[in-house]
């Protein structure tokens, strides 16, 4: 997401566990507590709410049957029903995760885990509370949920300028779109605007992360279910299509959405109604759908992978977002939002960009896109210690074979040499820690450590 939820709890007494979790989340919340056993955390629970807990399983030494974590996932949701828990297992305890799942929790994580995976997962669950809660008290506190103008959608090239045109004509009516673009090309900023502008804008937009929304869950969390709908089911719960009634549906990552389970989406979109699971009775809904996709028109255009009918309720219109390499020009105005947004947040001076230093930084291809620039502001604003910004001072990579001369030739510090052969594995294999820790010939909790140790 664009804008940090508030606290996520991690309750594990494995510390590397517990450290890869706090920095795998630090983006994504403005706190992250973690705690080495539930001791503490229904205490907290009284003080706090968190927007999310991830929760191990197995706290006495040697147990696997996860029986200490199911007690506290039970306590939690008695304090709080809507509590978004998200437990972290291991992959051979998948069958107590389920058990888990049918108890209250919103989803699971098996360690080892990918950092964009468990990211996804606790930011749909997250999500998903707030828009529960939202659904079943005042549905017209709508700021709480549509933060579009805390992350405008900023841009005058010709790319963007195209992009608004049809996001003004497509809002005001309640046509379908589908938003296509590569990873962090702002497709959940552009869903949000739609939203604002339509005659539905009175109402919070709710969205759902299809890439982190498990086989298991998929019917519970769109459709909702009845009390005693399966073990666990204690009360009724609102599903999510139910919950954008009157509103907007954001449906992100719809591409990753197995096949099997599209008729199923098809079929409450045609007919406008839900059956909670449990349920034989028919629920009506009026939503709009906005959906997003980092998959390309001729991938969802594979019937082996997308069902066409599907895609044509979905695609009645479609936008395109550009990637950064193909809007070059927006990068200043991109550059000088940020650092200014992040100076005010840290409370560091205002700098200068000289154009020495934004030639390069305009010519970058950002292969992250604006969530790569931004990234790259934030730790401009925090590293830069002069009048004006320098080059070094922006996490740019460097081409393959440069930053090999540059690891053997141009420093003889180890703390250097190290943080710079920990960048580049990241890189090469797309920050997965996992992979970049087995090239480097390290553990995930030792990579994790040398990360926090560099400020990576």
């Amino acid at each position: 997401m664009d804008s940090r939820f508030s606290l996520a709890v991690v309750v594990d007494d494995d510390p590397d566990i517990a450290l890869a979790a706090h920095l795998a989340l630090r983006d994504l919340f403005e706190r992250v507590e973690t705690l080495r056993s539930p001791a503490g955390l229904l205490a907290l629970l009284t003080k706090e709410s968190p927007d999310v807990i991830l929760l191990d399983l197995n706290f006495e030494r040697g147990a696997t049957d996860g029986r200490e974590g199911l007690a506290s996932l039970r306590a939690i949701m008695e304090q709080d029903p809507d509590a978004a828990v998200v437990i972290i297992t291991a992959h051979g305890a998948v069958s107590v995760a389920v058990e888990a799942l049918k108890a209250g929790a919103s989803d699971f994580v098996a360690k080892p885990w990918s950092n964009e995976r468990l990211a996804a997962t606790v930011r749909s669950a997250a999500a998903l509370r707030r828009s529960r809660i939202d659904a079943l008290t005042e549905r017209g506190r709508s700021s709480e949920l549509a933060p579009s103008t805390e992350t405008p959608l900023l841009g005058t090239s010709h790319a963007m300028q195209r992009v608004r045109a049809l996001i003004e004509r497509a809002a005001p009516t309640d046509a379908n779109v589908l938003i296509l673009g590569e990873n962090g090309t702002g497709k959940e900023i552009v869903a949000r605007e739609i939203h604002r502008l339509s005659r539905r804008g009175g109402h919070p937009m709710v969205s759902v992360d299809l890439g982190a929304t498990t086989e298991s869950l998929f019917e519970s969390e769109l459709f909702g279910h009845v009390k005693g709908a399966f073990t666990g089911a204690d009360t009724n719960r609102i599903g999510r299509l139910k919950a954008a009634d009157h509103s907007t549906l954001f449906l992100d990552e719809i591409g990753n959405l197995p096949l099997h389970l599209q008729p199923k989406l098809l079929t409450a979109l045609e007919q406008r109604e839900v059956v909670p699971v449990g349920s034989n009775k028919h629920i009506p809904i009026d939503v709009r759908v906005v959906a997003a996709t980092n998959a390309s028109s001729e991938s969802l255009a594979d019937e082996k992978r997308f069902r066409q009918d599907l895609l044509f309720r979905l695609n009645t219109i479609e936008i395109h977002l550009p990637p950064m390499r193909e809007r070059r020009e927006d990068v200043p105005l991109l550059l000088d939002h940020y650092l200014r947004l992040y100076a005010r947040k840290y409370d560091k001076p205002e700098r200068s960009l000289p154009l020495e230093v934004l030639e390069p930084l305009v010519q970058h291809d950002w292969p992250g896109n604006v969530r790569a620039l931004r990234h790259a502001a934030e730790r401009a604003v925090i590293m830069a210690d002069g009048e004006s910004y320098q080059l070094a001072d922006f996490p740019l990579p460097a081409r393959p074979q440069a930053a090999s001369l540059s690891v053997m030739d141009d420093t003889l510090n180890l703390d250097e040499v190290e943080k710079q052969m920990i960048e580049r594995a990241l890189r090469m294999h797309h920050f997965n820690v996992s992979v970049a820790a087995a090239e480097l010939g390290l553990s995930r909790g030792a990579l994790y450590r040398r990360m926090e140790k560099h400020g990576l």
